[in-house]
């Protein structure tokens, strides 16, 4: 008899209650951009239509182009109407909670009348004036919009009792490491750290959240989550497209900037982090900026051994319809013709601590590599002697935890058996779990999650100031050498490749190859 899981999932209700936030308004500065048509709106839409949302709510898109409430809530719809394909339960209500308001960010007229038509919503839906800033803008408005903000008495540090102000600030915090000091300074002016939601949407993730579930609940692994088990560790983050939409922006920051100093940093501490006492926020994220200090320091003279830079020509890549031609980096729209700006990096690291002193973490991530894949791979020790070595089955895979973060979300476990019958032959399997189908359905969404957490006021899954300062710290010396030092002959990889042959070498100078999906 066949079942749609090879598990059997057994809940228990006391730890499945998800709680409800307090009535509260949301700001989304930014309101017309892209990150509010593509995450935002349908993302908060999600949660109003799971119960996830309190009764009292009002949502005020802000931004610079001149729309009505009108022709935002048309726009919301479809934006909607686009995701779902479908009917629309109870979205008219959700709907006519959306407002707009247009202005100049800097513009202190324009805060003050945000300001007069917060506070007559606050009135009008009993939300206890508990606000929600979303800064979907580009970072370099932060710093003066803070500032109105103030001026307009739109935002002011919390009190222990009464109304409560959170502010949302996307990735990238700072540009460097004396930038993101630089806007950190200017922020806690105005506001305190625990009113501070630095997001990173890779945390909202469910395998991510599961990495430590995972760890610290079962006690098969987390006694050889460890040097004296674990040969390596891989992390990869691959994109299939291009900078798409995005091309101003990532020919000024690139690979290095765009992914490692938030996304992979991130997944590093997840998987190297010692475990807190108790799973609150700020014990849980002591522990993962303590693994970002242990990294060793790359010297000057030796970033070219540790750290690989690449950057796309043009090629073919694969796609839902067939094989499509594509263009190489320097031919997108909105690219220098002559660009220098890195599209994939790969990193060698090690963390000089007890549990991993001498384990190397290899980390790539690329944009037009040959498929979309987010994944951990933790690769074991071989057997320390063969029994079958007089059989010549001396060398034999390895076993590998896999863990996927996207797109198939899920954990793999491969291990070695024989195969039936009366010939000595051996064969990998997998042990493999994925979430959708273990507990069929479908997992809550990276912004949903942490949209709801700062509703919440759990700042667990956001990001601490020291630790946006010790992963720029990291990453300073490696973007200054690459200013100095002339680049590679861009481009150095094919569309739809795994990557220049220079993060190849990388790894297989230690005896390695990359794990790909």
């Amino acid at each position: 008899m066949e079942t749609k899981s090879p598990l059997r999932i057994v809940t228990h209700d006391q730890f499945c209650m998800e709680r409800v936030p307090e009535p509260c308004g949301i700001v989304i500065f930014g309101a017309s951009g892209d990150l509010a048509h593509r995450k935002l709106i349908p993302a908060f839409y999600d949660l109003y239509h799971s119960g996830l949302f309190p009764k009292g709510f009002f949502i005020v898109g802000f931004g610079r182009s001149a729309w009505s409430d009108d022709l935002f809530r048309k726009e919301a719809a479809g934006i909607l109407r686009e995701k779902e394909k479908g009917g629309f339960p109870q979205q008219k209500e959700f709907l006519s909670r959306l407002y707009y308001q247009s202005g100049e960010y800097t513009d202190s007229k324009g805060l003050l009348s945000l300001q007069q038509t917060v506070k007559k919503l606050h009135e009008q839906y009993k939300t206890k004036e508990n606000l929600i800033f979303y800064f979907a803008t580009p970072p370099f408005v932060y710093c003066d919009l803070i500032r109105q903000m103030s001026k307009a008495g739109l935002i002011h540090p919390s009190k222990k009792s009464g109304p409560w102000t959170r502010v949302v600030f996307e990735k990238p915090f700072g540009n460097d490491l004396n930038s993101a000091k630089k806007l950190n300074q200017e922020i806690q002016e105005v506001l305190n750290e625990n009113q501070i939601y630095r997001i990173d949407h890779y945390l909202g993730k469910e395998t991510v959240q599961n990495i430590l579930i995972f760890r610290f609940m079962n006690s098969i692994f987390e006694p050889v989550w460890n040097r004296r088990y674990i040969d390596h560790i891989q992390i990869t983050a691959a994109e299939n497209l291009g900078v798409e939409h995005r091309a101003g922006y990532y020919d000024e920051a690139g690979a290095l900037r765009d992914m490692f100093q938030n996304h992979m940093m991130q997944l590093l501490s997840l998987v190297a982090m010692e475990p807190p006492v108790s799973f609150d926020a700020n014990q849980y994220r002591d522990e993962k900026v303590k693994v970002l200090r242990s990294i060793r320091p790359i010297p000057a003279k030796k970033t070219d051994e540790f750290v690989i830079r690449g950057q796309y020509g043009s090629g073919n890549v694969c796609t839902q319809t067939g094989t499509e031609k594509v263009p190489g980096y320097r031919g997108e729209k909105g690219v220098r013709p002559n660009s220098t700006t890195e599209t994939f990096a790969a990193l060698k690291l090690f963390v000089d601590n007890w549990r991993w002193q001498g384990v190397p973490f290899y980390l790539r991530s690329g944009k037009r590599l040959k498929a979309q894949s987010t994944e951990i791979a933790i690769q074991f020790k071989n057997v320390p002697h063969s029994m079958f070595a007089s059989m010549g089955i001396d060398q034999f895979p390895p076993n590998v935890l896999l863990i996927r973060i996207q797109p198939d979300e899920g954990i793999s476990l491969s291990f070695e058996a024989k195969h039936p019958g009366p010939k000595f032959c051996m064969a990998t399997l997998n042990l493999e779990f994925n979430y959708e189908a273990a507990f069929q359905e479908k997992p809550l969404g990276a912004y949903e999650r942490l949209l709801l957490d700062c509703m919440l006021g759990d700042q667990t899954l956001f990001v601490r100031q020291d630790m946006v300062e010790e992963s720029w710290a990291l990453l300073s010396d490696i973007l200054e050498h690459w200013k100095k030092s002339t680049p590679p002959d861009f481009p150095n990889y094919e569309a739809g490749s795994w990557g220049p042959l220079s993060a190849h070498e990388l790894i297989k100078r230690d005896g390695r190859t990359w794990h790909e999906s």
